[in-house]
C-alpha cells in the first residue's frame, strides 16, 4: 500500500502519494492537472491576493500551473496569459531560453518564452503563477527570462510552497508541504 500524506487546503482535502526522488527526498506528489474543484477553489483564494497589485498578465510554467492560470487569469479580468514553455517549439519567433533544473526532474531543462509573447509584455508588469514552489529554481529561472525580456515580476503565487520555500517572503501561496 501506498504511503500518502493528506493535504487540507480550505475546505478541501486530498490523499498525496508520497514519492522517494532521490536517496534522501521523498515528496508528497501534488498534481493539480485534472483536479477542476482544486484549481478554482485555488485560484479563487489566490485571486484574493491579488486584489490590490496592478499587473498586465499572468505568466506560469508549462505545465501543471496552466490550468491554474487560465482560472486565475478569468477571476481576474486578464484574457490573456503567458506561458513559459519547456522547449522551443517550431512556431516560435526569436524565443528567449534560460536553463532551469526543479527538484522533481533528474534533467536539467530550460525554460521558454516566445519571441511574440516577449514582445508583448517588454514594459509590462507581470505576475508569475504556479502550482507548486520548491527550490525555487524555475521561479529563479522564470524571473531570469522576464527580466531579459523587459517585464517587472510585481507578485509571486503558488498553491503550495514545499519544504524551505515555506519560509520564503517573496511569494504568497496556499498552504505548505512538507518534505520527507
Amino acid at each position: 500500500m501506498t504511503k500518502t500524506y493528506e493535504l487540507t487546503i480550505g475546505p478541501l482535502k486530498r490523499k498525496l502519494p508520497l514519492i522517494k526522488i532521490n536517496p534522501t527526498t521523498t515528496i508528497a506528489s501534488f498534481v493539480l492537472l485534472g483536479d477542476a474543484e482544486l484549481t478554482a477553489y485555488a485560484a479563487e483564494q489566490l485571486g484574493q491576493k491579488l486584489a490590490d497589485v496592478d499587473f498586465d498578465y499572468l505568466v506560469t510554467m508549462e505545465s501543471k500551473g496552466i490550468p491554474l492560470a487560465q482560472v486565475l487569469s478569468d477571476q481576474t479580468n486578464h484574457p490573456h496569459f503567458i506561458v513559459l514553455r519547456k522547449s522551443v517549439k517550431d512556431y516560435m519567433h526569436a524565443p528567449l531560453t534560460e536553463a532551469v533544473h526543479a527538484i522533481t526532474t533528474s534533467a536539467d531543462q530550460e525554460l521558454v518564452l516566445d519571441g511574440a509573447d516577449a514582445d508583448l509584455i517588454r514594459g509590462k508588469r507581470v505576475v508569475i503563477v504556479d502550482d507548486v514552489i520548491s527550490s525555487g529554481g524555475s521561479l529563479t529561472t522564470a524571473r531570469a527570462l522576464l527580466k531579459q525580456a523587459g517585464a517587472t515580476v510585481v507578485k509571486q503565487l503558488a498553491i503550495l510552497a514545499e519544504g524551505p520555500a515555506a519560509e520564503r517572503t517573496d511569494i504568497d501561496f496556499l498552504a505548505p508541504l512538507p518534505l520527507f
